[in-house]
This record gives C-alpha cells, sequence and structure tokens, in this order.
C-alpha cells in the first residue's frame, strides 16, 4: 500500500481512545448517519497521513468516531472512488474493524426493482479492471489468494433481512466510472447476472476479506438502468444524491438495527 497504515492508525489513535470493532463507509447521499453517532470525535481525512481526500459531490471526507446503536464504531463519511484518479490500493483501509458494513448508490439492473429500493449484496462482480491487493502481500493482514467464497456474511444478511422485511438482495457489479453506461454495456451487464451497478464498494470488500472481516453491503437503487429500449433514463449524479437522500432514513435504521443485534 502507499498508504502509510501504521502512521495513519497512530494519528486516529491520538484523537480518540475508543478503539472501535464496526466500521461504516457511507456512500453517496448517504451521510446523514453520521450525524446520529454519539460522543462523536471527527477526524478529517486531510489529518490522516497520506488519506486521500473524498472530491465527490456528497462525500464529507471525514472519520467519524463514536457510539451507535450502544456500540463504538467508525464511520466513514464519504468514500474515495478509483475514478477520482487515485490508485486502487490507496482505496482500502481498515483501523483494526472487525465487522464492515459498506453502503452505496447504484444504478438498478433488475428491472423487477425501482428507484428508492434498497439492495442488501450476496455477491460481486469485479469490472473495474484493478484489484487493491495487487502488489506484494502482508501476510500479517491476509492470504496472498484469499477465498471469496461467502464473503458477503450469511448472518449479517439475514440480520438486515429481519430489521427490514422488504430490503430487496442480489448481485453487484463494480465499473470503474466516473462516466454512466451506455445501453449496451447495461444489457450485457444484466446478461452476466448482475442486478445493480456501481463505480464503488469492491475495492474496499476485497480488503475487508483479505482481512477476514464480516461484511454486510447495501446498496440504494437510485436510478433504473436496465438498458431496455423504451425504458432508458438520462441519469445525472444530482438525481442520483437526491433519490439516495430520499433513501437516506430507512438505510440508517436498517444499519443502527444490524448494530444494535451485531
Amino acid at each position: 500500500m502507499t498508504l502509510n497504515t501504521a502512521a495513519a492508525v497512530a494519528a486516529i489513535a491520538a484523537k480518540t481512545k475508543r478503539r472501535p470493532k464496526i466500521g461504516v463507509i457511507l456512500g453517496s447521499g448517504l451521510g446523514g448517519l453520521a450525524n446520529d453517532v454519539k460522543d462523536a470525535t471527527r477526524i478529517s481525512y486531510g489529518d490522516i497521513p497520506g488519506f486521500r481526500p473524498s472530491t465527490a459531490p456528497g462525500h464529507a471526507g471525514e472519520l467519524v468516531v463514536g457510539t451507535l446503536s450502544g456500540k463504538d464504531v467508525a464511520v466513514m463519511n464519504g468514500r474515495v472512488h478509483y475514478y477520482e484518479g487515485y490508485d486502487i490500493v490507496e482505496i482500502g483501509f481498515a483501523w483494526g474493524v472487525r465487522t464492515m458494513i459498506i453502503t452505496n448508490a447504484c444504478g438498478g439492473l433488475n428491472p423487477a426493482f425501482k428507484a428508492g429500493d434498497l439492495m442488501v449484496l450476496s455477491d460481486h462482480i469485479n469490472f473495474m479492471g484493478a484489484n487493491p491487493l495487487r502488489g506484494v502481500n502482508d501476510d500479517g493482514l491476509g492470504p496472498r489468494f484469499p477465498d471469496m467464497v461467502g464473503t458477503y456474511t450469511e448472518a449479517l444478511r439475514k440480520l438486515a433481512h429481519s430489521v427490514d422485511g422488504d430490503l430487496r438482495e442480489g448481485i453487484y457489479v463494480a465499473v470503474a466510472g466516473p462516466n454512466f453506461e451506455t445501453p449496451a454495456e447495461l444489457r450485457m451487464l444484466r446478461g452476466f447476472g448482475a442486478d445493480a451497478v456501481g463505480m464503488s464498494t469492491v475495492p474496499e470488500v476485497l480488503v475487508a476479506r483479505h482481512m477476514g472481516m464480516d461484511i454486510l453491503a447495501i446498496s440504494t437503487v437510485t436510478d433504473m438502468a436496465t438498458g431496455i429500449p423504451g425504458q432508458i433514463e438520462h441519469v445525472t449524479h444530482e438525481a442520483v444524491l437526491e433519490v439516495a437522500h430520499r433513501a437516506g432514513d430507512r438505510l440508517a435504521d436498517v444499519i443502527k438495527g444490524v448494530i444494535a443485534k451485531t
């Protein structure tokens, strides 16, 4: 990693005595949950040595450490993306966390979905053309060749469904971005079995899996990206953020409910 993990961890530890075992990554337009963190210490990404600032709209770019649902948590209020020009190995970062909850905004490929739905990830397809585990492996963090079967922890998925019985579940495909996909690309991705498409999440999941974490990922479907002739939508990031904001309270309730029972 180009990120000096030891220096970054030391900088965070100097600002808070909490050592949370639960991490949450908040995607586009989903930062409202960070305001629910109690006794919060807020650390700008710019104050963490080697950590990259978030430049995407809808991402605050701060680490919020405190309590949520009675548990110590580390909440990444906004993420950094591959399309922002960073090396893929700079995107994944963990700080003693053992359970990772990851959110994102995505386009719905499954025609049974609708904008505003929440989808629990059961699996993913990596079409980003890059992998944060590439390069020299740190055997102290995880194996050279991590097994990806069961990456999305079944117990956490079931727990999320018990909190909200109307959650969708499906396969997420990650692409590099930053452009939205062509109709032909969308039809291809659906043909490969994906239910939703986005530009994030998979790098963090790969790092978390490499380190043996339990993982729950939930997508907010912000638009229908089926690519089906006659059903093609023009998508803007502003519209994505608007739908993500509207679904934010429901998603926050799911996350808080899962944390309370974890």
